[in-house]
């Protein structure tokens, strides 16, 4: 009876979170086909204004007076998440007073609005902030509070009316920075002497400009802004800002700075600093435009690991500039690295702000990896310049204009400035190559979609946003020509430059380029609007080929709920290569509304391939004997078309379209060739299948093929470096040492150890090289104990390189013992003094813990009792809480760890901006589950065949 009311407790709770999810997306989807009809007239209508959407209507019990303990319960009207269009901003003067010694501070906005009708009241977003005082046009006037719409109602005394045409709002208020990492911040670093420095700083983007300042917090609402900055009187502090100082004046309380009026722009853009820190500069000179003086600031002790990211900075820039044929737009760039900081990096616009491991390289400690992350995340944030922050979109349903375009051509950008790297290759690897996973499942989403709730926003900056975008954007200038596309792109700036626009107007501008029976925005909307993509079925007429597409799934018994207008169908550009010309594409178009397409078979070819370097966003898929075919071929192809055999074999063997067989003879191509690419698909692929095998009693054939397949890369590479290495031959060289070690190859693990070993017990006599020290921290603290936790511990303690601390972190998170896991999981909730690992490193550490077989369970069970602290300390509006539930249970395979998940969510149904992460994980574990129930026998057997031979 017991086990059957549980039962059917959990039943009705299901029920009930369904029927209000049910509702809700309901809701949710009239919103969205309203928005999506209305948008690109919107925007056309009001370039750089606001939704026309009547302002919504609030009840009595849905506003309240300001006071911070008073809130509302209320179900909120979703459309109450915009404002009003009514309320068009024209300027901010903002006056920040932050207090570096108690964590408050105290601001004064004063805004010019333009008000189009006659209005009761003005709306404007505001969290966590007390107002103090409200001026309209000089007449102190009243304010309610929305707290589920972060929203303040201003109004005139007796009701008076608010009248048509401009009008001058005065705001002040006052607010916290402690025990944050998004607004209006503290963060603070150790400086030498042990003394622990404060530092004023803000994070803006989506939703947070409102928590640092009272605004119209909205995109489209671009103006500009004249900010004023109190800094303490110490000489060593500064105050940084969007532009240059003008001033600075000593006040009462501190030194009072004055920056220029900015160009138009985003409020989640703008960025308010105040630190000690010292900086390196360099000028930025182009052919167009003026010279930029540029500065990268970091804190005393790592300014001079600034120089590398400087030095980028001023090549990749010049490549940018002339590449949009646009010159920067505004008179300085500033970079700083930030020791608390949530993202990887962000583009505020002059004054970019960065996590230390994304900004600063130590020549003796940092690794080839960390050298090529800083530049890419550099990359990434300078694109922004324009694609973004001089165009930017106008509602974050368009967020991929801002995320895929500045993701793409950060890629270009660092292939001009290292074409050593690879980096065209490299785009498979880092960036295609997990989103085409993802995207396989019915838990992905639309690259465009409307979202209207502050979670709904964070929800979308993920690898859908970001990388498919990229992914699109990539096949689309291969399609049309690098020249077309760029010269587009140009165009598209140029006319909306300092305003806003929508996918729209980028087909527009490049439809003009293109011939008239190409339609870029038919084309591009088989992409866009619906989710997923397809795989295209080689099948060998004899004269010809005939390809047929479908929607690639990796559970095609998992069907799609979801329509779509062009019924999962897409416009393809095939491309194809044969052995007569390997490296010279051919492109035919399969349009969306053909049943086929046909190609005549070129005379005399051995082998055809088709999707050259895998620069098209699809897959595809041959006979059994033409897979082998270009197995016993691939010597012949690209290193983009190795790769893509690699991947796509084992990613279409995933869906039981093809046979395990081939993906696991197409590894035994590693033997012969030691490429960071193809080593880095096929150890990840390899890898994967640890997961599935790791509890069969059949487990040791896995690792005696893992170690046949490494063993002549380990002894071609080995430990032995050289001055000489190239930058691949090092990224290489990590993860072949690593495949090997975890392989169990005994040598790998010894000389990791001994290492180890050397290095705890004197650092500075047995340096590691800064290539090496992941694999020798990790599998040297696999092997290890106690002991040697708490020594690398005490080296934690005392490290300040960012990129250091977090080897040693992921080192502390393999150790097999685990009590010392339990322990680093609770040494992670200490906050403020005392604190070892800093909040941004949380979740990083959660997932380091997970990732090690005996820490999985443990961070799962802790992360279910402790889900009311993690929700209190991080809200639910943090991306990261929601992205760690796929991470921990990436390798669940079973199905009570599955009910597990579902009850823990149907216990805790609010999942924030978490809730598109529960459902890919849940997709993902059944997955898992389909795989072992489907292939972990015929994997096996393959493995036992070839280990025999």
């Amino acid at each position: 009876m017991g086990a059957k009311k549980t039962a059917v407790s959990f039943a009705l709770i299901f029920f009930i979170t369904a029927t209000i999810a049910f509702l809700v997306s309901t809701v949710v989807m009239v919103l969205q086909r309203d928005e999506l009809q209305n948008e690109v007239d919107d925007c056309k209508q009001h370039n750089g204004g606001h939704s026309t959407a009547a302002p919504p209507v609030f009840t009595t019990a849905q506003t309240t007076t300001v006071a911070p303990e008073q809130t509302t319960t209320v179900a909120p009207d979703l459309s109450g998440y915009r404002l009003p269009s009514h309320i068009v901003p024209k300027s901010y003067d903002l006056t920040l007073y932050p207090n570096l010694e108690d964590g408050t501070f105290r601001g004064v906005v004063k805004i010019k609005v333009y008000v189009q009708i006659d209005s009761s009241e003005i709306r404007i977003h505001s969290k966590g902030l007390k107002i103090d005082k409200v001026l309209i046009d000089g007449i102190a006037s009243s304010v309610e509070e929305n707290k589920i719409y972060e929203l303040l109602m201003l109004s005139k005394p007796n009701a008076a009316v608010i009248q048509k045409g401009n009008r001058d709002i005065q705001i002040d208020y006052s607010g916290d920075m402690k025990n944050r990492i998004v607004g209006l911040y503290t963060s603070s670093y150790i400086a030498e002497g042990g003394k622990k420095i404060p530092i004023a700083t803000s994070k803006f983007e989506p939703t947070y400009a409102r928590q640092a300042f009272p605004c119209f917090d909205e995109p489209n609402m671009k103006v500009k802004f004249t900010v004023h900055i109190l800094k303490p009187v110490a000489k060593e502090y500064i105050a940084l800002s969007n532009m240059r100082q003008t001033s600075e004046i000593a006040t009462e309380g501190g030194v009072m700075v004055d920056f220029e009026e900015s160009k138009e722009m985003s409020t989640y853009l703008a960025c308010f600093i105040v630190c000690d820190f010292e900086h390196t500069k360099s000028v930025i000179e182009a052919n167009i435009g003026e010279k930029i003086p540029l500065k990268v600031f970091a804190t005393r002790a790592q300014v001079k690991n600034t120089q590398f990211a400087l030095n980028s900075t001023v090549n990749i820039m010049k490549y940018f500039i002339e590449y949009f044929d646009i010159p920067y737009p505004l008179p300085k760039l500033d970079l700083i690295a930030i020791p608390d900081f949530v993202s990887g990096a962000m583009e505020h616009w002059g004054l970019v702000t960065f996590r230390e491991t994304s900004l600063l390289y130590d020549e003796e400690k940092s690794s080839s990896g960390n050298k090529q992350r800083v530049v890419e995340v550099v990359a990434h944030e300078l694109a922004h310049s324009w694609f973004g922050n001089l165009v930017t979109m106008n509602w974050w349903n368009d967020l991929w204009l801002n995320e895929g375009f500045a993701s793409y051509i950060e890629t270009k950008g660092m292939a001009h400035v290292y074409p050593e790297w690879d980096m065209m290759d490299q785009f498979l690897i880092d960036t295609m190559h997990s989103v085409l996973s993802l995207d396989a499942t019915p838990s992905s989403h639309p690259i465009v979609q409307t979202v209207v709730t502050p979670d709904q926003i964070t929800e979308i900056f993920d690898s859908i946003t970001y990388d498919k975008g990229a992914s699109l954007l990539r096949m689309l200038d291969n399609a049309i020509t690098e020249e077309t596309f760029r010269k587009g792109v140009k165009e598209y700036l140029l006319k909306y430059r300092y305003g806003n626009a929508v996918t729209q107007y980028l087909w527009d501008e490049l439809q003009k380029l293109v011939p008239k029976d190409v339609s870029i925005t038919d084309i591009m909307g088989t992409w866009t609007v619906q989710m997923g993509y397809p795989i295209l079925t080689v099948t060998d007429e004899g004269k010809e080929y005939v390809l047929t597409q479908k929607r690639f799934l990796k559970d095609y018994s998992n069907t799609v709920a979801k329509s779509s207008p062009y019924g999962y169908k897409w416009s393809v550009p095939v491309t194809f290569v044969t052995d007569l010309a390997p490296k010279k594409a051919e492109t035919r178009w399969f349009k969306h509304d053909q049943p086929n397409i046909k190609i005549t078979k070129p005379p005399g070819i051995k082998w055809i391939k088709f999707n050259h370097d895998q620069v098209g966003y699809y897959r595809v898929n041959y006979t059994p004997d033409h897979w082998k075919l270009l197995a016993a071929n691939m010597a012949q192809m690209t290193t983009s078309d190795k790769a893509h055999l690699l991947e796509e074999s084992f990613s279409i063997a995933e869906s039981g379209d093809l046979s395990y067989d081939i993906p696991l003879q197409l590894t035994s191509y590693l033997q012969k060739e030691f490429h960071y690419v193809l080593w880095s698909i096929g150890a990840g692929k390899i890898g994967s299948l640890r997961k599935y095998l790791i509890d069969s009693p059949d487990y040791n054939e896995y690792l005696k093929y893992r170690s046949k397949l490494v063993f002549n890369a380990y002894k071609s590479i080995g430990w032995l470096e050289s001055a000489q290495d190239t930058h691949l031959k090092r990224r290489v060289r990590s993860i072949i040492l690593s495949f090997a070690c975890q392989s169990g190859i005994a040598d790998c693990l010894t000389t990791a150890k001994t290492k180890f070993d050397l290095w705890l017990k004197d650092p500075a006599k047995n340096p590691v090289s800064q290539e090496l020290r992941n694999i020798v921290y990790h599998y040297g603290m696999e092997g290890g104990g106690k002991d040697e936790w708490f020594n690398l511990l005490n080296l934690y303690k005392k490290e300040i390189d960012a990129n250091e601390k977090l080897k040693m972190l992921e080192a502390l998170a393999a150790v097999k013992e685990t009590w010392l896991l339990q322990h680093l999981i609770q040494l992670g909730t200490i906050e403020g003094e005392g604190q070892l690992i800093r909040s941004q490193d949380y979740f990083t550490m959660l997932g380091y813990i997970s990732s090690n077989p005996i820490g999985t369970s443990i961070v799962w069970n802790y992360v279910r009792e402790n889900w009311k602290y993690l929700e209190e300390r991080f809200g639910l509006n943090e991306r990261y809480l929601g992205r760690l539930i796929p991470t921990i249970t990436s390798s669940f395979t079973m199905n009570l760890q599955l009910q597990e998940m579902e009850t823990f969510f149907a216990a805790n149904p609010n999942a924030g901006a978490g809730a598109l992460a529960r459902k890919q994980a849940l997709t993902n574990v059944k997955n898992n589950i389909k795989w072992v129930r489907s292939n972990r026998n015929s994997v096996i057997s393959w493995l036992k065949k070839h280990n025999s031979q």
